[in-house]
């Protein structure tokens, strides 16, 4: 079920649109984002490198700074451990790259999704120290390892944190506890006591965070950084962190860069999947190259992403870039038959009344249980879980709502649970079979959620009739990308009537029309998906049809006109 809403923030558009030569619908669609002062639409609008926040502001940057170049002067042998997913695996290509740029003599692992878990763990602890490793950096994760820190520490190992992920409590009657390891030092801005001013970093951001002071430290061109800015720009898009302030920032830098990127794996990567070097947009990397770089972690090992990224020869890498597309290819038929299983199952059981969407899929790829959750979320509007079998118990993926925080429903279960972690909106859990049962009554029994948080809320930005849409008007939208999560893609409404319309495509999943709007205006449009749907809803006759849309430049050999996206209806 949908609801639509139409955002009713106050605000002086005129005013705005005036001081900073912009429409008065542009000003109006910074408000809802939340965009106010001068210096957030300033930063919003023109926001560049130079409005990024110093990484010393970032609490333990610089005592991680003086233990890393004491450890290079010293040759001591520095192991990066990050995740094996697109976040871990640009943080961990950020910092082998930039540590080895400062004459540190370093190597990194990636654990195993199915042999090691998520995050560093004693065996790969055990294996740096034998391998004489010294320091270990963690990244994109590590804040969840108190015991495991502890272990290093007693092999005589330094350890360094940078991770981004929510930090780990305990609640009793003397109120809320943090649980923060005991490493040598611990960069992760949620800290309670970290002054950095934005803690909606991804773990390859927080990663470059600390380069940046490093190089600084060391001598290193400041510019030199600027190689990482398009890896930051994929982790950040990829791990579906908030677009707004810095990481909006990061990702509107790095699209810049990646036309001219100098990875020979990006490069082929971009090329096997036939896409436009000179186009790519944060779609491309959610829907494209995310998913080809995520795949090598769920299906097979991460470092196939890592190697790719860290190919030397353009032989290497398009080689490495057909292997990871190939598995991507497989990744997604796996996920749709999982996806109809999911479904089926709730649809067939109990589980269909449930508040909280517990779903037990035993022949489901462990790798895949996040998306399908997240799939599963999107057709049912409730907070969603599947779990299948790992290899000591059950291990599974959870997706939210936003009237779910997941992290802290898990923590009130954590008697449960042999490990999670995680944030409000997705969480991953270990647990043993025989809890299953007790574990979804507890989740369902204690949400206070009612049936009026599974209605998806669509909201549109403005109601807009066509006689606004010209090329001026959406060549002003582009300043507002890049779009995605915490920085949408504009959303406006109308009523139309349709004049004519017809399907095409190969697979009939495009609708052409012609629309007049309430006031006559005519405007060609089209409508991707389920189409015939759409058709159905033209056929009742209703004189008008309210939509939602989004207007584009159309070319088509050689012929420029403005048409509108449809994306909803009513």
């Amino acid at each position: 079920m949908k609801k639509w809403f139409v955002y009713t923030k106050k605000a002086d558009f005129n005013a705005i649109a005036e001081k900073y030569n912009i429409t008065p619908v542009m000003a109006r669609i910074m408000r809802n984002r939340d965009v106010e002062s001068d210096e957030a639409i300033n930063r919003y609008l023109n926001g560049g490198l130079k409005a990024l926040y110093s990484a010393s502001l970032m609490k333990d940057v610089d005592k991680a700074v003086a233990i890393i170049t004491e450890k290079i002067s010293q040759g001591k042998k520095v192991r990066v451990i990050g995740d094996y997913d697109i976040d871990g695996i640009m943080a961990i290509y950020v910092l082998i790259k930039g540590l080895r740029r400062c004459g540190a003599f370093v190597d990194g692992r990636i654990p195993h999704r199915v042999k090691d878990g998520y995050g560093i763990n004693e065996s790969l602890i055990k294996d740096a120290h034998e391998d004489g490793v010294d320091t270990i950096i963690t990244c994109d994760n590590g804040i969840a390892a108190a015991e495991q820190i502890e272990y290093a520490k007693s092999l005589g190992m330094t350890v360094i944190i940078t991770d981004h992920h929510d930090i780990p409590y305990r609640d009793d009657e003397d109120g809320r506890h943090y649980i923060i390891p005991k490493a040598a030092a611990v960069i992760d801005p949620k800290q309670e006591d970290c002054g950095y001013p934005f803690k909606l970093l991804c773990g390859a951001a927080v990663a470059w965070k600390l380069l940046c002071a490093l190089y600084e430290k060391t001598g290193v061109p400041i510019t030199e950084l600027e190689e990482f800015l398009e890896m930051v720009a994929i982790a950040t898009v990829g791990d579906i962190v908030l677009l707004q302030d810095e990481n909006r920032i990061l990702v509107k830098e790095g699209l810049k860069r990646i036309p001219n990127t100098k990875n020979l794996g990006l490069k082929a990567l971009i090329a096997a999947n036939n896409l436009n070097p000179l186009a790519i947009s944060s779609y491309h990397i959610g829907f494209v190259i995310g998913p080809c770089l995520n795949a090598s972690g769920r299906l097979e090992t991460a470092y196939m992403a890592l190697e790719l990224l860290m190919s030397e020869s353009k032989a290497e890498a398009e080689s490495r870039a057909g292997e990871l597309k190939a598995l991507n290819d497989s990744r997604k038929e796996l996920t749709k038959e999982a996806e109809l299983s999911a479904l089926n199952m709730i649809e067939s059981t109990e589980l269909i009344d449930d508040k909280v969407l517990v779903v037990y899929l035993p022949e489901c790829h462990e790798s895949l249980a996040g998306i399908v959750a997240g799939r599963v979320r999107e057709a049912y509007s409730k907070p969603t879980i599947v779990l299948t079998n790992g290899e000591e118990g059950l291990k599974g993926s959870g997706r939210s709502i936003e009237a779910y925080n997941m992290f802290e429903e898990l923590v009130k279960v954590r008697d449960l649970l042999d490990k999670f972690g995680g944030h409000p909106m997705a969480a991953g859990m270990s647990l043993k079979k025989e809890k299953l049962t007790e574990f979804r009554q507890r989740l369902n029994k204690q949400t206070n959620l009612t049936e009026a948080d599974f209605v998806e809320k669509v909201w549109i930005d403005v109601a807009m009739p066509f006689g606004y849409i010209n090329d001026s008007f959406i060549s002003e939208l582009k300043k507002l990308e890049p779009f995605g999560n915490g920085n949408e893609k504009p959303v406006f409404a109308a009523k139309v009537t349709v004049s004519s319309y017809r399907i095409i495509g190969t697979n009939r999943n495009v609708l052409r029309m012609s629309l007049k709007d309430e006031y006559g205006t005519p405007l060609d449009a089209i409508s991707f998906g389920d189409v015939q749907r759409f058709e159905e809803r033209i056929k009742t006759g209703a004189p008008v049809i309210p939509i939602l849309y989004y207007p584009e430049i159309n070319e088509y050999n050689g012929i420029r006109s403005i048409q509108i996206v449809v994306t909803d209806y009513t």
